[in-house]
């Protein structure tokens, strides 16, 4: 087994692999590349895997952290919309690794397929596309795909929000959201710079690590999940205003909040996971 030994620090060593694959940078997957190999080492050391790991990389590129996964010994799905990258994947960059397998296509529209097969990984690890990475951890939790450990590079505006407590000036229905299942913390700040092109936003990574116990029992999961949604869904609304969007009579709702202690005229961030779940059970 040979991992393709390609110097991933040097922007002309990319530019000219790109340049001799006829490929450009394209703006609409919101492509930038980690060249920092101080910032690579980090993050996969935060991922902790080894030889038994099974895991998930979202929108490899070329392949500058896939590599460095793949040496810690462990089995990486990695999913990348780009053809012309997964060309350079699968033709020059891990051809004949066995410990690798390339999913191509839209993340949000694959891994699903991967998950009724085999069941969650033990991480996923990515440097997500800014445009999308709320949209696919979100999409991981509310289809209870839950893998022990999760490290994310996103825009720092994200991370604030998955780490946010309640009361915070971030805290919205995706802190609630990321917060039911995993204990979340920012481990590192990028620089623009050690990426290529630099991002015009800050960037973070954050660390997920699944709850032994979640704050929402399972039975509660997705009823719970839902409910925060409405909840969130127009922030200068009250919390009675957004539950309308629910269909139910009016005494319906007045009788739920009055059972679960929240007032009429509350707003939504200034719940608590245990408010929203008692709001939750009420309605039921």
């Amino acid at each position: 087994m040979a991992i393709w030994d390609f110097d991933y620090t040097s922007v002309s060593s990319i530019a000219r692999l790109l340049e001799e694959n006829g490929l450009g940078m394209t703006k609409k997957f919101g492509q930038n590349f980690l060249i920092s190999a101080n910032v690579l080492g980090r993050i996969t050391a935060l991922c902790g895997a080894n030889e038994r790991s099974v895991v998930w990389e979202v929108g490899p590129g070329i392949g500058a952290l896939t590599t460095r996964l793949l040496q810690t010994g462990a089995s990486v799905t990695a999913f990348e919309i780009d053809h012309g990258f997964c060309r350079i994947l699968r033709e020059k960059a891990y051809s004949d690794v066995p410990n690798f397998r390339l999913i191509e296509g839209d993340a949000l529209k694959t891994w699903k397929e991967v998950y009724e097969k085999e069941g969650a990984p033990d991480m996923v690890c990515a440097n997500l596309p800014y445009n999308v990475g709320s949209v696919f951890i979100a999409s991981l939790i509310e289809n209870r795909c839950l893998p022990k450990r999760m490290v994310y590079t996103l825009q720092s505006e994200v991370v604030d929000r998955i780490c946010a407590k309640q009361g915070d000036e971030s805290y919205s229905g995706f802190s609630i959201l990321t917060g039911i299942d995993y204990q979340n913390r920012e481990a590192l700040k990028i620089k623009s710079g050690c990426f290529f092109p630099p991002p015009n936003v800050d960037s973070s990574v954050v660390v997920m690590e699944k709850r032994e116990t979640p704050l929402v029992p399972s039975e509660d999961a997705s009823a719970f999940i839902n409910l925060t949604r409405v909840l969130f869904a127009q922030r200068r609304k009250t919390v009675r205003n957004n539950l309308k969007a629910l269909g139910l009579p009016s005494e319906k709702l007045d009788e739920a909040l009055e059972k679960s202690g929240i007032s009429p005229t509350e707003r939504a961030e200034k719940l608590t996971v245990d408010q929203i779940l008692g709001l939750q059970r009420a309605l039921r």
